[in-house]
Parts: C-alpha cells; structure tokens; sequence
C-alpha cells in the first residue's frame, strides 16, 4: 500500500472547490481547517486518536503525476491554469495533532490544519477517512482489551476487514489500543507487530484423526505447540487428544484453542481435565466472533481463558462501525490579522467552534487524574488560575450547554495536548514506533477515572470553551441571526 500514490484519493467536489480557488485568485488565501468528532462510539466515555503516522505518510507524499493531470484534464470542466498549478504542487501548510494513543473526546480540535485554502481544503477527504478509520478500531481494541483484565487480545481480523488497507491500518491501530498481536503477517514486516497463529480446523480434517494431526504439528512446533481442540468435540475428543500429545511430545509450550461453542462452560471443563492431567501450564485461548461484551459476560461467569482471538467485531467495530469525524473551517487569515469563522446548524450538535484555538488537559497533581479539557482562543496563550495563599492556583472551567454549572479545580497542571506536525509543509515531529505509541496510550488511559472508562453510562469527560471563545461563539451566532 505504501507505493500507492494517494493524492486523488480525494472526493471530487474538492477538486471543483480547487479549481474554483485558483480561478478566483483566493486559492492563497490562508485558511485554519479543525478536525474533530461528535459522538464517541458505543456511547462510551472516551475514544482513542488513531491515524497520525498515516496521516504524515500521505501529506508527505502529495504529488500530481502526469496521469493525475490527464486524467482531470478529460474530465473538460477544470481550467489550465487550475491543471498547471498541480504540476507543481507542493504541500505547504502547518499542522498541529495530537499524538497517537491520546484519549480524546467530542468537539475538541484533534487536528488543525493552517495554510493556502486551495491546500487546506484538499487534504479533507484522506486526513478524515485516516482519523475516523483508526480511532474508531483503536478504541474498539482498548474497550476489548479492557474486557480482559489483563488477558492477552490478539487481533484476528483480517479476513474479515474492509479490504487490505483496513486490514494493515486497522491491526496497527488495534496495537496501539492495547491488542498484544495480529494474525496478520505483512503487518508484522512492515510495523514489528507480532504476528501470531497457529492452526485452522482444515489442519486437523486433513489428517486421518485429530490425534494424528495434533501429533504432526507438535513435531513442527514443539516450542510452541496451540492445538485447536473443536473441529469435532472439545471435551471428548479435542482436549484428550491434546492431552495425550502434551504428555507424549512434550512440547516446550503448551495450550489449546476453543473456537465454537459455550465459551464459559468449555473452558472450566477444558481447564479441569488439563489440570487433573498434570497440565496447569497449559493455556487457553478463546475466540469466535467475541467482543468486549461476551467478553465481561464469559468472565463474569468463571470462563477459564488466558488470552482471546477478536476478529471481525474488532477490525469492523461492528457494533458502531461510524466515527463520525468531520472537518471545518474555523478561520481566514490575511494582511489585516485572523477572521473567526462558523457554521451555524439548526441541529445544535453541528455548530462550530470559531477562531485559531489551543486544546488543554487539566490533570488534578494529588491524583494525576484528568478533570477536562478546556478549548481556548490561541491568543489567549497557557490559561493561568487564581492564585492561592498556599502556593497553589484555582482554575473555573464551566460547561458549555449549560454554563451555569461550573467547576473550579485546586493544585493542577495543565498541558497543551496538541504537537506541532508540519511547518510549512515540513515535517517536524519525531514519529514515535509503534510500540512507543501503544505503551503511550496505556500510560494516558490511566489519567482518566475508573466512572470515565466503564461501558454503560460513562460519566461525561466535560470539554469546555474559555469563556473568551464561548463570547465569541455566541456572539457570531446572534450577529448571524440579526442579519
């Protein structure tokens, strides 16, 4: 996929836009892009940013070929000029991001993106479908991954995604939210992640017994040796078989995988006739169409599992297969400073936030725990508290939909949790691997409260505006409305 070039990978209305910008001489025109999302998935309390480092590939790599051009050239409605300033392309814009692995939440400007309009607004289409594809599969994995207390999840999805870019990005971004492995080997070349599996039930069917094709594999794999036990029957066959095999070969590692049936039940006889047999090392593995609800279910009911195999529920997000990202313009910038600029919606949900803004995370210093994220204008520089006698400062953040309910928060620190990505085109963050990002992104889902992480009824993450934005949302949206 990486040899692709992806510069049309764009929906046509932003080549139409483009070519407009050129022929009415505003395609210089600066322009301030804010990528956010409205609704987190599954009704959950927080979502993962996912995306960045494919993000960076494909801004880095934007070039018009010849092919490019002929080909919008046959379309007959783009101009010469529109047609000759692609020849020469260069991507020139400022972007800010935050990282990979962070957990973030509706309304807040997760990417921004400062440059020429005719830039600017080209690179929608590719940026959202990166963001929306790998956070949404980033947070279905650290929701799976939360099901399993400290049970491995390997990512199994493969077969079942969306075509081989869903596939390769979305075992990435199912890494990064906690998955310990994919089964799918060109992600392990190309990223490091482990690749993992072992047999399939055509395996054990091709050979005269299941005996004799656990015994086969066993000798293939005596350092690890997983015998898939429910090609015909778990407990009166599979797991005897494999038993017998444990105690004759003597593989170096042993266990058994279960891929159909009543999990929970299986897997307590399973575990029994392992352990009367001598086998307490043996382990577990458990899939079949499982999610992070059969997941909390099986355990909740003693299910005896070491690790799990999650497919197509995680590499679809099938329960809420919708991130809903979407891209505005927030601003203009010319000779005479920034213009603030929004859209205004009968739906309340689509209104935006104006101006060139700074995204804050306010951590309480006793716990360590996120309390909000304030959106800030730029101008405004760090938001700085009250001071107070002991040393320490008071911050007010208030929510938006109903600003009478405010909050004051004692003793904290606060961070800008957006990094500077490009300049002028260049790249100027250092990309972390992918196991950096993942280890970064546990480390982050420890500052958020326990209330903030559970499935049903998450309490709320509040993201609030300064009330210098909140004026001046208000303010555009009655200017508007006296027009």
């Amino acid at each position: 996929m990486k040899d692709i070039n992806l510069t049309l990978l764009t929906d046509f209305y932003e080549l139409t836009m483009a070519n407009g910008y050129i022929n009415s001489g505003i395609g210089e025109k600066t322009g301030y892009f804010d990528a956010f999302f409205r609704n987190i998935p599954d009704h959950g309390g927080y979502a993962i940013m996912g995306g960045l480092d494919h993000i960076i590939d494909y801004l880095s790599n934007l070039k018009f070929t010849d092919e490019d051009i002929e080909f919008l050239r046959s379309k007959g409605i783009f101009s010469e000029k529109f047609l000759e300033y692609l020849k020469n392309f260069k991507f020139e814009c400022d972007v800010w991001s935050v990282p990979e692995g962070t957990p973030i939440f509706p309304r807040e400007p997760v990417i921004t993106v400062r440059g020429p309009m005719i830039q600017a607004q080209f690179v929608e289409t590719a940026l959202l479908m990166m963001f929306n594809h790998e956070s949404l599969i980033a947070t279905k994995a650290s929701r799976i991954v939360r099901a399993a207390q400290g049970r491995a999840v390997m990512e199994f999805g493969s077969r079942r995604a969306h075509g081989a870019a869903a596939a390769m990005y979305g075992a990435r971004a199912a890494y990064i939210g906690g998955c310990a492995g994919t089964a799918c080997a060109i992600v392990d070349r190309e990223t490091g992640i482990p690749a993992l599996g072992t047999m399939a039930h055509s395996w054990v069917q091709l050979f005269p017994t299941e005996y004799e094709a656990f015994k086969a594999y066993a000798e293939n794999y005596p350092e690890n040796c997983i015998l898939l036990v429910d090609t015909f029957d778990v407990l009166k066959s599979g797991v005897p078989n494999a038993i017998r095999i444990f105690r004759e070969m003597k593989p170096k590692k042993m266990g058994i995988r279960i891929d159909s049936g009543d999990i929970a039940y299986l897997t307590k006889q399973a575990r029994k006739m392992l352990d009367d047999a001598g086998f307490p090392q043996a382990t577990i593995t458990a899939s079949n169409a499982l999610d992070e609800y059969l997941i909390r279910d099986i355990i909740l009911e003693g299910a005896r599992i070491d690790s799990f195999g999650v497919g197509e529920r995680l590499i679809t997000a099938k329960s809420d297969p919708v991130f809903g990202g979407v891209y505005k313009l927030s601003a203009i910038e010319d000779e005479n400073g920034v213009t603030p600029k929004i859209k205004i919606s009968e739906n309340v949900g689509k209104i935006t936030n104006p101006g060139v803004k700074s995204v804050y995370r306010i951590y309480a210093n006793d716990s360590g725990k996120a309390q909000g994220d304030l959106i800030t204008l730029k101008e405004e520089g760090i938001p700085v508290g009250t001071k107070n006698s002991d040393g320490t400062e008071t911050i007010e953040i208030f929510d938006e939909e109903s600003p009478w309910k405010r909050k004051e928060i004692t003793d904290y620190t606060i961070k800008d949790i957006r990094v500077k990505i490009f300049e002028h085109g260049k790249l100027v963050y250092d990309r972390p691997s992918v196991k950096e990002v993942q280890k970064y992104c546990q480390d982050q889902l420890e500052t958020l409260w326990e209330e903030t992480l559970r499935f049903e009824n998450p309490q709320t993450y509040y993201v609030d505006l300064s009330q210098k934005l909140f004026d001046l949302k208000h303010n555009m949206i009655d200017g508007y409305r006296k027009r």
